[in-house]
């Protein structure tokens, strides 16, 4: 088990210090704490991820907050899972061949 925790169905009332303030009870150590927001609306988007400073904090963290209500929504907290590889596939078309000659 890793450090890096998700944690899922947030209000979006939920401010990045309320979350905080749940993750750092019983004195665990909160590393950092990402909240991820919309690119468009500036809105939270409902998910964050977060980095303990031990494993056991962040087992804890789970068996404690997963279920838990938050703002008025239960939240979902698990281990963070990495990212998946994208496979790069070569985009595009390359450019090019335009039009022919002239007759």
């Amino acid at each position: 088990m890793g450090t890096r925790l998700y944690i899922g169905n947030l209000s979006w009332d939920t401010t990045q210090d309320a979350l905080h303030a749940v993750l750092s009870e019983n004195g665990r150590g909160v590393k950092d704490l990402h909240m991820v927001m919309d690119r468009e609306t500036g809105r939270p988007r409902g998910f964050a991820f977060a980095e303990l400073n031990t494993e056991a904090e962040a087992q804890a963290a789970i068996e404690q907050m997963d279920g838990l209500n938050l703002d008025g929504r239960n939240l979902k907290v698990n281990e963070a899972q990495p990212r998946p590889e994208r496979g790069g596939g070569g985009g595009g078309r390359g450019g090019g061949g335009g039009g022919g000659g002239r007759w």
